[in-house]
């Protein structure tokens, strides 16, 4: 018996969806959460298959049946009405690539060109090839979440998470427009694999750094002439504290007054974490390195890789720790941490009567470092803020490593590195 407009109206969600039936495969779908979609079930080819015809009561049971009135005539054609639907509605733009194209346009001018620029490239890498040519009221829990199990499999949890942010994203977006009823990522949340707890990049104690320099500067791989450039990169890194993409990536351009005593090295923003240009004021040790770089070094990029075209490899100077015997006890991002810890216990004597005040502030460290600002006042950010005073800073950890007098806090006087 048809279904009746009583009926479809008066239908009350359950705790599982359940099928009011109409007639000629025509049904109507009451989801737990309120929603009711209309659906027809059919046979092509010698496979069961179903279409979706869209939202009741948007969708009245009349317009329900006309739509499968068209599809039953394209049957009789033999031809395929999920695939006829498929093309009408891709040329509209409503595939989950072209929503999502839409969506990102429309809040790309709000985002830091940089975020904007990773979120998009998430979606290419890691959503569109699952999820791109679906229609986007098509897709399922159940879709997104074999996409998020392919990005687990590679132990990459975070970005798992902000891919089903973003595929959410898209959806609200979608239901905004008219274009989805449901987002399928809003109960997929236990479904997703725990992220481990957080494990601190392993960093030496400080009275462990001589021994590890002595190991790092008479480093040499043999037969790989090579080694020189790694070697200089993993000590570059812990003379400037940046990131390890910050450094493999650098190239000549950026490094500005190499013959003076101020070199700066300008990072732009694209390649910063939190999207915004970086000075790192250089201590004479780093400039020394980068100077010979810049003279020696073939092609555009600083620290080259095996092809003068290429930055080093991501893996290239963690290899070289686990070869100095350093595996689980240091890593490169390791030495931010490193020395951070060092930095926020320099300590100098200050007053009458005396009292030990912290030598570098906090600000210092923390623009040094590009750590991002939680504090709307202190957030307002200037790449050059603070630049003399890091400057001294820098230097100073530079002489550390050198072996030069630093303070011992712990006695209050000054002792040999």
């Amino acid at each position: 018996m048809p279904l009746t407009e009583t009926q479809a109206k008066n239908a009350k969600p359950r705790e599982r969806a359940y099928k009011l039936a109409d007639s000629e495969g025509l049904f109507l779908l009451v989801q737990p959460n309120g929603t009711k979609l209309w659906r027809m079930k059919y046979r092509f080819a010698g496979k069961e298959k179903l279409l979706s015809f869209g939202a009741y009561p948007a969708l009245g049971i009349a317009a329900a049946r006309d739509k499968r009135k068209a599809a039953k005539a394209l049957l009789a054609e033999g031809k395929d009405p999920m695939k006829a639907k498929r093309e009408v509605i891709s040329e509209n733009g409503d595939t989950f690539y072209m929503v999502a194209k839409r969506w990102h346009e429309n809040r790309q001018s709000a985002l830091n060109p940089a975020h904007a620029e990773r979120v998009w490239s998430r979606m290419e890498r890691d959503v569109f090839p699952s999820l791109g040519q679906r229609l986007i009221h098509e897709i399922t829990a159940p879709e997104v979440l074999e996409m998020i199990r392919k990005i687990e499999i590679r132990g990459a949890l975070d970005i798992s998470r902000r891919a089903k942010q973003g595929v959410g994203q898209v959806f609200q977006f979608a239901i905004a427009c008219g274009l989805a009823s449901s987002d399928p990522t809003a109960h997929l949340s236990g479904a997703l694999k725990p992220r481990p707890r957080v494990k601190h990049m392993s960093r030496l104690p400080l009275d462990e750094v001589p021994a590890f320099l002595e190991k790092l500067r008479a480093y040499q791989e043999e037969g790989d002439r090579r080694s020189a450039i790694t070697r200089d990169a993993v000590l570059f890194a812990l003379l400037t504290w940046v990131r390890t993409k910050e450094l493999r990536l650098a190239v000549k351009s950026e490094f500005e007054n190499l013959d003076g005593t101020d070199t700066v090295w300008r990072i732009p923003a694209a390649r910063m974490k939190m999207g915004r240009e970086h000075l790192v004021p250089l201590s004479a040790q780093a400039a020394l390195i980068a100077r010979k770089m810049v003279s020696t070094a073939t092609g555009d990029h600083l620290f080259p890789g095996t092809h003068p075209d290429k930055p080093l490899s991501e893996n290239t100077m963690i290899y070289a720790l686990y070869r100095l015997g350093y595996h689980s006890r240091q890593t490169i991002h390791g030495f931010r941490g490193l020395a951070s810890t060092w930095a926020n216990e320099q300590l100098v004597e200050f007053g009458k009567p005396a009292m030990w005040i912290r030598k570098y502030h906090e600000d210092w460290v923390e623009m040094q470092l590009a750590h991002s600002e939680k504090n709307d006042v202190r957030g307002a950010y200037n790449a050059a803020e603070y630049l003399a005073p890091r400057r001294r800073m820098m230097q100073d950890w530079a002489d550390f490593l050198d072996g030069r007098k630093v303070l011992d806090i712990r006695k209050g006087r000054k002792r040999a590195a």
